[in-house]
């Protein structure tokens, strides 16, 4: 993630950061924004429950930063409000688990909210085709695992768009790119234990009749990951990506 940041910090050199918007807040970027010299910093969570995990990690908030709690499909959310600078973390993907089939009205609210530049991150999606490589595969196969218990625990998954998506519908929202860089993903031990332990803690979520053989399942592939992890020093499978964007 510190690559991320670095990459945007660097695009965003010769410029004030001015007022910023961290448009779907997290304890990483919060944690990056308050080492920047933003003149105000207001951060946006979609739940309580994320308000109180940053207090609790990153302490209280500077005299220049504001935590808020809204949901986006609310048109008078942050209504009028523009900001020299709108960091969006993997807030497209996100934001599905608040405001299902709002995607692409969330890139027109952004516009909206957009004076200055825009630096928007997503991963590309890596559930939807099987991809062609033994580390691919089996990241394939975990994200379909931990989709399916999300939905068996009446969850909803995140939604992740691919990044031509995502450039197409920010110029249609009037944006102009500036740059799209890709950041190739080699995934480690750490994510296929975090992914799957996610599937272990809905177990007693899921109806009764299936909870042994998922169970089984979910320690067949994390052997199986494991030991690919380490054979191939690390799972290499899609990117992330960072698009810079200006209001046209």
């Amino acid at each position: 993630m510190s690559l991320i940041f670095d990459h945007i910090a660097g695009l965003n050199s010769a410029r004030p950061w001015g007022r910023v918007l961290d448009a779907g807040t997290g304890i990483n970027s919060l944690r990056w924004l308050r080492g920047l010299p933003a003149d105000e910093l207001t951060a946006v969570t979609g739940a309580d429950l994320m308000v109180r995990r940053i207090r609790d990690a990153l302490g209280p908030s500077p005299a220049n930063e504001k935590i808020v709690t809204g949901n986006w499909a609310d048109p008078d959310f942050l209504s009028g409000k523009r900001f020299d600078t709108v960091v969006a973390d993997y807030l497209i993907g996100a934001i599905d688990g608040f405001a299902p089939y709002f995607q692409d009205e969330m890139i027109g609210r952004l516009r909206q909210l957009t004076a200055g530049r825009l630096y928007l991150v997503g991963l590309e999606p890596y559930v939807v085709e099987k991809p062609g490589t033994p580390a691919g595969e089996i990241v394939f196969r975990i994200g379909r695992l931990r989709d399916t218990f999300l939905l068996l625990s009446g969850q909803k998954p995140y939604r992740e768009f691919p990044l031509v998506w995502v450039e197409k519908q920010l110029a249609a929202a009037g944006f102009s790119i500036v740059a799209t860089k890709r950041f190739p993903i080699r995934y480690r031990a750490r994510f296929v234990n975090a992914q799957l332990d996610m599937c272990v803690n809905r177990l007693h979520l899921v109806p009764d009749d299936l909870r042994s053989a998922l169970a089984a399942h979910v320690e067949t592939l994390r052997a199986q990951a494991l030991a690919l992890e380490t054979r191939l020093d690390g799972l290499r499978c899609g990117f992330d990506y960072v698009i810079t964007a200006e209001p046209c």
